[in-house]
Parts: C-alpha cells; structure tokens; sequence
C-alpha cells in the first residue's frame, strides 16, 4: 500500500483528501495543529477502511517544524509515495492596516512549509522514479486580490512553483499538480476574517471532496494544474489576459472592499 502526507489534515480540504485515499486503500500521515481532531480523525478512518494512519501534531509556522515532521518519518522507516502541501490562511483587510506579525505566518506557512517539505521528499522520489506532489493553490493565485493582498501572493507563487516542478520532474516519473479551488465549504472565510456580507458573496461554493475529486482526477492525467469549481472559476482565472490589470485590480478592489 502507498502512504500520503497530508498536511493541514483536520479539516476541509485536507480531511477530505484524507478520507477519499483511504477509501482507496492508501495509508496516511496527517499533520496539523490539533492532534484530538487528527486522532478522531485517525481512529475513524483506521476502523472504516483498514489503513495505517499515523499523526503528527505540529504547527508548521514555527521554526524547525518542517525538519521534525520530516525527522519523524525517517524515524518510523515511512516512505511517502504522495505528499499534499494543503495547509494554509488568508487574512482580510488593507495590509497597511493588519498584523504584521500575521502576515509573516501566512508567508511562512503557504509558501515556505510547502517549499521545505517539497525539497525534502522530492530527491526521495526522483531517486525512486515514482511519486506524486499535490499543492494547493487558488484561484486568485491568478491576479492580485486587494484586502487578501499576501494570501493571493502566496497563492501566486505555489502555482508558478508548481508547474515549473511539473515541467522539470517529467522525465523522473513523478507527477506534480497544482490545484486551484475557487471558494469553498470550508473554516477559510471564517479564519481569514471576512466581513459576513463578502463570506456570503459568491453563490457557487464547491464542496472539499468535489475539489479532491477534481485533483486526484488531474493528477492520474499527469495535468499540471487544475482550477476546480467548475466554469465560472475557469472564466475567473483568465480574465487577466482580456482585460487591463488596472481595470482588473481596481474592480477586485471594488467587490472586497470593506461596505
């Protein structure tokens, strides 16, 4: 059986992709913050489909983390067949007016926990001619996003990393897929502190195992990206090369600024 690394694993997308491969028979290590949510999470999947799920209780903002996790797996003698760099925050609001402090977290999760943990189990995988990278991006990883200025950002740079990993590991059997979901049913809205009436703004919100779906389904055609959520999010992402930036950027500004 292969085993996945999941990170972000205790909720939404990552606890979607965690039970989907279980049911297909994949053992799992899930890393987040909480390890109650990871073991409930771990002792209902182990009973359901019979795989081995191991947890590690980290949070990969803080120095070193990625290293620990990483040491821990050497330490169980696992090899990871399929590593998800899922975990990731957005923060709402004009820059010049959040905590800065939180800003530097989200670059430090979305980006450099996913580059590290990227670095580390790649080599592994081009030495083994096998292997799968998943990274979640989004879709406004496609255009500046004004009042979600850094998470579009980091967004931006997983997908551009991405498809350049992509493009250089074809030739070493392993498969890297960037996916894109547009909004979704998860705690993002709520955690990334949007006002009610924006959280509430879109009327096609995706549910987490429709963007696994569309993912797994990505990665078996060895795509390199996917946008998921359906056409409305794949006009979205090309809008830039129709329209000016700066009638771009000033509409989004528009539509997230704060009534």
């Amino acid at each position: 059986m292969s085993t996945a690394l999941i990170t972000g694993a205790s909720g939404g997308i990552g606890k979607a992709f965690a039970e989907e491969l279980a049911a297909r028979k994949t053992n799992l290590v899930l890393v987040a913050r909480s390890a109650e949510k990871l073991n409930q999470i771990a002792t209902k999947l182990q009973q359901q489909h019979q795989v081995k799920v191991e947890v590690i209780a980290k949070d990969l903002t803080e120095t070193n983390a990625t290293n620990e996790v990483f040491d821990l797996i050497k330490e169980k003698g696992l090899t990871i067949d399929l590593l998800i760099n899922n975990a990731g925050f957005g923060d709402y609001g004009d820059f010049a007016e959040r905590d800065g402090e939180r800003q530097l977290k989200m670059i430090q999760l979305n980006i450099m926990a996913l580059v590290d943990l990227t670095h580390k189990f790649l080599p592994l995988m081009r030495q083994r001619r096998s292997g799968s990278i998943i990274n979640v991006s989004s879709i406004a990883g496609f255009q500046p996003m004004p009042y979600i200025s850094v998470y579009a950002a980091t967004k931006a740079f997983v997908l551009s990393f991405s498809e350049a990993l992509w493009a250089e590991n074809k030739d070493y059997g392993v498969k890297v897929l960037v996916v894109c979901p547009g909004p979704t049913e998860t705690d993002f809205f709520t955690e990334a502190k949007f006002p009610e009436t924006l959280a509430g703004a879109n009327n096609k919100i995706a549910t987490p195992e429709e963007v696994v779906r569309d993912a797994l389904q990505g990665l078996e055609k060895g795509d390199s990206t996917v946008v998921s959520g359906g056409l409305g999010n794949k006009i979205i992402v090309n809008m830039h090369r129709f329209l000016p930036r700066e009638s771009l950027v000033s509409a989004i500004a528009k539509q997230f600024k704060k009534g």
